[in-house]
């Protein structure tokens, strides 16, 4: 496959620029990305060449969502190489919970020992646990009692969610993601981790039809899906049963609670990393 490597120089460029602006282009179908370490730039993004639509490039740089932004980029072939062992080597790091969990590669040597210990071969796909939405998720389900209850995770990406509730007594587990890659990737990490109570399922909000009823649902999406789907899951959602979504901004939290509360959920939690939110609720 060809891909094409776009460097994208950010005024004023730290980290957290970068982080939504891989967010954003996320969202637009790139699939890596090489930021430097302190948040300079430049920060790398990798794109299947049949994949890019350079219009929807265009108006998502243009609608930037941190205003007095300049994004300035260029773009050429990438050398034919190992990107995904590029990534590994130069990006994704074990990510360290104090000693309650950790995650980390298959690549990685000296991992700290935790309560939690979660291996992953990431494949590019998203949730390597360092973005501050999954990051935020993982510490919710580290807090919640999840024993013996029945567990979603909606957009499973590379699985690492689910494979926390499982580790934690879920007494099962289903994910569901409506790209086949993530879909492959979990199945190939629950398999590293041993997990036998959970299942994955290719498609997006429509595929829960026939998965039953949930105790716990976990969402780490974007804004626009979760509004869209909310519905649907509350579905799916047992009554007492509570729902953790991230994936948007805080500036999301008013019209994605407004949103929850009119389908019968009742805030309780909401906090935030790095400008990025996470809010609970139960049914």
């Amino acid at each position: 496959m060809k891909y094409l490597e776009y460097r994208f120089d950010i005024t004023p460029a730290n980290s957290d620029m970068q982080d939504v602006l891989s967010a954003v282009l996320g969202e637009v179908g790139f699939e890596s990305f090489v930021p430097t370490e302190d948040g300079e730039n430049p920060l790398f993004a990798y794109v299947q060449s049949k994949n890019l639509d350079k219009e929807m490039l265009r108006a998502a740089i243009e609608n930037f969502p941190v205003p007095d932004v300049t994004i300035d980029f260029t773009y050429t072939e990438a050398e034919d190489k190992d990107w995904n062992k590029v990534w590994e080597e130069n990006y994704f790091k074990p990510l360290v919970l104090g000693s309650d969990c950790v995650v980390s590669g298959t690549m990685h040597t000296d991992v700290p020992k935790a309560k939690y210990n979660i291996i992953i071969n990431p494949k590019m796909s998203f949730g390597t646990g360092h973005h501050a939405t999954t990051a935020q998720m993982l510490q919710e389900i580290l807090k919640a009692d999840i024993n013996g209850l029945r567990v979603l995770d909606m957009g499973c990406g590379t699985g690492i969610l689910g494979i926390l509730a499982a580790m934690r007594g879920a007494s099962s587990v289903v994910g569901v993601d409506f790209d086949e890659w993530c879909v492959e990737n979990t199945k190939e990490n629950l398999e590293i981790n041993g997990i036998k109570n959970m299942s994955v399922v290719f498609g997006d909000a429509s595929a829960l039809e026939n998965q039953g009823m949930f105790d716990i649902i976990l969402a780490n999406i974007n804004r626009n899906i979760l509004m869209a789907d909310m519905p649907a899951y509350i579905a799916h959602l047992n009554r007492g049963g509570r729902l953790f979504m991230s994936g948007f901004y805080e500036e999301d939290v008013p019209i994605l609670t407004e949103k929850a509360e009119t389908l019968g959920l009742r805030h309780v939690s909401t906090h935030s990393q790095d400008r990025w939110a996470c809010i609970g609720f139960e049914y």
